[in-house]
Formats: structure tokens, C-alpha cells, sequence
């Protein structure tokens, strides 16, 4: 019996390894990561969080603070760590913008889903931080942007080429009309 509470341990052990190692690559590779409580919400709540970050290429997932803490030792970043107190969710994506945008918007309708702050590389940010990244233009927005702006421009430069041929065009007209007085 005691043989079996060990291996019980060691398998513990063991997946608290892969759950550091899994943060250490979240924290290494995300674009951003927002931290918030989320004490009280419901499994449908959370779902709904769940549904609308995978909407935009995003994760939500509920760690556990000593394991947080450990995966941001000695990493860029790692005073977020403070924040990891009670029971916290991290929200992170491959860009900046997308989980504090949904992150955000989501607190503002759920009172039990608190921001506390977050992190993107180096940078430490506290809960305005985080709402400041949030009303950024997502990567989607900012496509858009610069395609029509570059589709603006594309017709400008269509509509000057074809002016000098259109104006040739209008003076050889008015020449065969005075030809043919």
C-alpha cells in the first residue's frame, strides 16, 4: 500500500513538471498574458470566457500560483508573480492584443472576473496597463487598416496614370473634329 501512495507522488510530481514546463513555454511565447481572479464565476461563465478568447486565437486557463511562480523565476517578467494570490486565471494569445481586448470586455460584464494585471515580455502591467492594450487596434484591425489604405492609394495612382492618356485622348478628338470642319 505505501508503494502505491508514492508512485500516487511521484505521478504528481510529475504533472506538476509538465504544468511548469507548459507555463514557462505560455509565459516565453504568448504576445501578452492577463491575470485575473476569478472567484465565483460558474462553469457557464467560464465556458463563455473560454468560447470568446478561442474566438480570437486566445486561452484562458486556471493555474495553480506556486506552479505560476516557479515557471517565472528568473524569466523577463517574473514581477508579475506577485500577482498569482487567491484563485487566478491566466488569458494569453500568440499577438499583444487579443486576450486583454476579450479579457476586458469580459470584466466589464462580469463582476466576478477581476483583471489584476499582466505581462508581455519584460513588461510588468498593472490593471490600466492592461485596459490601455486592450482598446489597441487588434492585428485583424490593423490589416484592414493598412489593405485599404494601400487600396486607396492603388486607385489614386490608377486614376493619375489614365488622366494624361484620357486628356491625349480628348485633344485627339477635338483635332479630327477641326479636321473634318
Amino acid at each position: 500500500m505505501g508503494g502505491c501512495r508514492n508512485r500516487e507522488t511521484a505521478m504528481d510530481r510529475n504533472e506538476k513538471k509538465e504544468m511548469v514546463k507548459m507555463l514557462e513555454g505560455v509565459f516565453d511565447s504568448s504576445g501578452s498574458v492577463v491575470m485575473a481572479e476569478y472567484s465565483g464565476m460558474t462553469v457557464a461563465d467560464m465556458t463563455d470566457l473560454r468560447n470568446q478568447l478561442r474566438e480570437v486565437g486566445a486561452t484562458v486557463k486556471v493555474v495553480k500560483n506556486r506552479l505560476a511562480k516557479i515557471a517565472l523565476k528568473d524569466k523577463p517578467g517574473s514581477g508579475v508573480a506577485d500577482l498569482f494570490k487567491g484563485p487566478v486565471a491566466i488569458a494569453f494569445a500568440e499577438d499583444m492584443i487579443s486576450a486583454p481586448k476579450v479579457a476586458v470586455a469580459f470584466a466589464k460584464d462580469n463582476d466576478n472576473f477581476n483583471i489584476l494585471g499582466g505581462v508581455m515580455g519584460e513588461e510588468v502591467f498593472d490593471v490600466s496597463g492592461i485596459e490601455t492594450l486592450s482598446k489597441l487596434p487588434s492585428r485583424d484591425e490593423l490589416i484592414g487598416m493598412a489593405a485599404a489604405r494601400l487600396l486607396g492609394q492603388a486607385s489614386q495612382i490608377g486614376q493619375r496614370l489614365n488622366a494624361p492618356g484620357s486628356q491625349l485622348a480628348g485633344a485627339i478628338g477635338v483635332i479630327q473634329e477641326q479636321a473634318a470642319a
